[in-house]
């Protein structure tokens, strides 16, 4: 029996008879005491496979599906809820008599809820290892159809898709008046979304496989065909981590959100202090993304995504200290990264300083009571393994529309100097500890907004002319900053810029400020001018052949 039943004309509510609820999930948990539940509120339950069995012996009644349709499940399960006794029953709306008429002609029971949810897809396409016939058989084909069939019926059936709403149906259930209109309205939006991104995720995951006389392989998870070539069309599904106090000002909405929770600062972890900012999470990305650079103990302090200052060290702490007093006045309310976990040194150092948030692999117990000490201070912790292999494309929005760019990666630096495609271009070569200061120059250098000089020792920022319009007035900013500190701080350094130099007055500024050589990419018309200009100067220069902006 139905909710509602026929009389001759349109079905009329009848409260006292039987409701029926669908239930069909991936995710089980709350399951059975959900089902419980609407079993004591008068549900029937209709079920089919794993679901039904779990409720069987939870001592629940249950109605198979195969009785509803009167066919077996069948091709290992591939057909079993794709019948007119099931979508007759959810589809049919009640204010329609014809539509009433029809199930009660056909024998069709009627659906009031449905519990579906469809995640063994997901999880089976992120193992790397799932084979492509695996793949393929845990694309859901019915449950989707359930899902978009109750959401599109949403004001005569409820529909289920997360463990997580499974009270405020019951509340709503308990409502007098039952379940209200934005209630149920609330759920469809939910259920459509979590269609979509199912169907996202397939779509996205069948774009990493290459198909070939061989056979079927899975190839990275990039945005790219394989050819290198960014894809026709893009599916994206990002599934909401929290939402955020604002954006960039107070004025602002934000949230932040993953597409793969499981990866990256999707699944970071904070482990205390205020909420997360907008801004604080761009932090953490810069930060993030220098320490990556390097294998030994490295630390990078943050301010609006530049690094005031970077350096390696012997330690986590040696790292995050010398990295700090690169720029301490800068350093205040900054945002640090580090490579390594935090031990008790390091929260030590950290804690000594005003920080806004801290970004490592991990925390050691003992440096967590310190660190709590600043009950301000937020603390987060990342699978850097996952952030060092991370997408290999990057998107961004502008006004309307979105852009893709495979993730710059500064692979030339990624082993000792001098080695690759490198090539000095001045009389004299580097020395050897030059050669060293310029690796770790280089690295730093691609990660600071263009345009940029940056000023180092061997394994410390020294100065850093961020973000400028010009290239002179970068290095201008640079030693300016430099002689904040004092008038010989730049002697003996390396300088680095991301892009070529258009004229010689730039190198000139460095030269003056005490840098002794210089990395760029070259490629500009006026190559020789600069170059004629670092042998004038006694410089040093080398060439990458690559140049790193970042906006």
């Amino acid at each position: 029996m139905s909710l509602f039943q026929y009389d001759g004309s349109p079905y009329s509510h009848n409260h006292e008879l039987m409701r029926r609820a669908l239930l069909s999930v991936s995710d089980k948990t709350g399951l059975v005491d959900f089902a419980r539940a609407l079993a004591a509120r008068g549900f029937e339950l209709v079920s089919t496979g794993g679901t039904a069995t779990v409720l069987q012996r939870a001592g629940l009644s249950v109605i198979g599906i195969s009785e509803v349709t009167g066919f077996p499940e069948m091709m290992d399960g591939r057909v079993k809820t794709l019948h007119p006794l099931v979508h007759g029953g959810i589809l049919a709306r009640r204010a329609r008599p014809d539509d009433l008429a029809s199930a009660a002609t056909h024998g069709i029971t009627l659906i009031d809820l449905v519990v579906v949810n469809l995640y063994p897809f997901v999880k089976a396409a992120s193992n790397p290892d799932t084979p492509f016939d695996g793949l393929v058989e845990e694309i859901d084909i019915g449950g989707p159809s359930l899902v978009r069939a109750a959401a599109k019926n949403f004001q005569d059936v409820l529909v289920v898709v997360s463990p997580s709403d499974y009270d405020g149906v019951l509340a709503q259930l308990d409502r007098t008046g039952g379940p209200s209109r934005e209630f149920r309205f609330d759920l469809a939006r939910k259920a459509f979304a979590h269609t979509g991104a199912y169907d996202t995720a397939i779509a996205s995951t069948l774009a990493t496989v290459v198909a070939d006389e061989t056979g079927f392989r899975r190839e990275s998870r990039v945005l790219l065909d394989p050819a290198d070539r960014p894809a026709q069309t893009i599916n994206l599904a990002l599934r909401k981590l929290r939402d955020l106090r604002y954006g960039e000002n107070p004025h602002q909405k934000a949230a932040w959100y993953a597409e793969d929770p499981a990866a990256g600062l999707g699944n970071a972890q904070v482990l205390q202090g205020k909420e997360l900012s907008y801004t604080n999470l761009l932090d953490l990305d810069a930060a993030a993304r220098i320490v990556l650079e390097f294998d030994e103990p490295a630390a990078a302090v943050i301010k609006h995504t530049n690094p005031c200052g970077a350096a390696t060290g012997n330690s986590a702490a040696d790292a995050y200290l010398r990295a700090r007093d690169a720029d301490a006045l800068a350093a205040f309310g900054g945002i640090i990264g580090l490579n390594r976990p935090i031990d008790e040194a390091t929260a030590k150092a950290i804690t000594s300083t005003f920080i806004e948030a801290v970004v490592a692999p991990a925390v050691d117990d003992e440096a967590r009571a310190i660190l709590a000490t600043k009950a301000n201070l937020r603390v987060v912790t990342a699978d850097f393994t996952s952030l060092a292999q991370g997408a290999g494309r990057e998107l961004r929005s502008i006004l309307g529309a979105v852009l893709l760019q495979s993730r710059d990666r500064v692979s030339e630096a990624s082993r000792p100097w001098p080695s690759g495609d490198l090539k000095v271009v001045t009389t004299r070569q580097p020395t050897a500890a030059e050669w060293q200061a310029l690796r770790f120059a280089w690295r730093i250098c691609a990660h600071v907004k263009s345009n940029t000089i940056i000023f180092t020792s061997a394994d410390r920022t020294l100065a850093i002319g961020a973000g400028q319009m010009s290239r002179v007035d970068a290095a201008k900013v640079a030693r300016m900053k430099a002689d904040a500190a004092g008038p010989d701080t730049l002697k003996g350094s390396v300088a680095a810029s991301d892009a070529f130099f258009p004229f010689r007055d730039g190198l000139d500024v460095v030269a003056e400020a005490g840098a002794t050589a210089v990395v760029q990419p070259g490629g500009s018309v006026r190559d020789q001018e600069v170059i004629a200009a670092a042998d004038e100067r006694g410089l040093a220069m080398v060439f990458t052949g690559r140049r790193h902006f970042r906006h």
